[in-house]
């Protein structure tokens, strides 16, 4: 006999739907592709409706009858997780899914220690984690996609968003050892113009870092751009030109072993502020709740999961160069 839908098939469809395609689902969610199209062709039957169109090798799209459902699915996936905080409240447990949404340059550096500790600290918590551009982030966080997400501040000016920051993370440049500005312990943008620049190509990112020229009459002189932060890194690492971040890795290296230099930027510029954004209407769930004290307990201007912090920045922005006039690398 036919069992009747559950739960985590409809899980599955959301999941195909919100990312359009069976595939790239299964890689998010880490679910077999089968599963996945097991859980659809079922929901299908049972309902007696399609719910997508399969485009060969391009995906699939949801049908104008499987918007109507997927909506009702999503509210009654919604409420389906409040169960979770009437027993964790029960039985002084934490436990039921969990969905983090991590900033993209900010996942390989904070989502191991934050996001899997808490599902080692926590077994029965299901942790799944999900890696976005900032407008990805604030509309998986409208469309109940994720819980909370680990973000900056940038456009999150909307109603509906609830941002508490973290910490403060200020521009600073990158050069390679070869660059003429290597040896200096502090640039002006003034100095940074005359360069070729390598611009971190990212919805909002991109005009954060133009604008702390554009604040000072000047306009950067873009060589190469691109949307990771471990390209950015060694184009900066092979000479290819200067970069400016908010972001200080640990390593003084590129991913090619080339060695990446620290200068400190002149003048004052508005720092990028890191944190966790949510639906202000949406009350967190107890596990979200712990979740979000165990980021403020992890991320502070003294401490940051894989990061140099900004304090200690600060402090070694005080020392001055060694004898032989070269710059202090901040990140060793």
């Amino acid at each position: 006999m036919q069992t009747r839908i559950t739960l985590r098939q409809l899980e599955y469809c959301i999941a195909a739907g919100e990312f359009g395609s069976i595939a790239e689902a299964a890689e998010q969610i880490h679910i077999s592709p089968s599963s996945i199209s097991a859980a659809i062709a079922h929901v299908e039957t049972e309902l007696a409706v399609s719910l997508f169109v399969r485009h060969h090798a391009q995906g699939l799209s949801v049908t104008p009858v499987g918007r109507e459902v997927l909506k009702q699915v999503r509210h009654l996936l919604d409420q389906s997780l409040a169960l979770y905080d009437i027993a964790n409240n029960a039985q002084s447990n934490v436990r039921g899914p969990l969905r983090v949404g991590c900033f993209t340059t900010l996942a390989a550096l904070i989502a191991p220690e934050l996001c899997q500790g808490f599902g080692r600290a926590y077994p029965s918590v299901q942790v799944t984690q999900i890696e976005d551009h900032q407008e990805g982030l604030i509309e998986r966080l409208r469309c109940s996609q994720i819980d909370i997400a680990i973000a900056y501040d940038l456009n999150i000016s909307e109603s509906d968003i609830a941002f508490e920051p973290l910490a403060s993370l200020p521009p600073y440049v990158i050069v390679s050892e070869q660059h003429p500005l290597a040896h200096q312990k502090a640039v002006t943008l003034a100095e940074l113009a005359a360069f070729p620049m390598v611009l971190l190509d990212l919805p909002h990112s991109r005009d954060y870092f133009v604008s702390v020229f554009q604040q000072a009459g000047l306009s950067p002189n873009i060589a190469a751009r691109t949307s990771s932060p471990e390209v950015l890194r060694t184009l900066v690492a092979n000479d290819i030109g200067y970069s400016i971040v908010n972001i200080r890795p640990r390593t003084a290296h590129a991913l090619d072993g080339k060695r990446i230099i620290n200068i400190r930027l002149s003048g004052s510029h508005r720092p990028m502020l890191l944190g966790l954004a949510r639906l202000k209407a949406q009350k967190p769930r107890q596990v979200v709740e712990v979740f979000m004290q165990r980021s403020r307990n992890f991320i502070s201007n003294e401490y940051i999961p894989g990061m140099n912090s900004p304090s200690l920045d600060a402090r070694l922005k005080t020392q001055r160069p060694p004898s032989n006039g070269k710059e202090i690398n901040h990140q060793q």
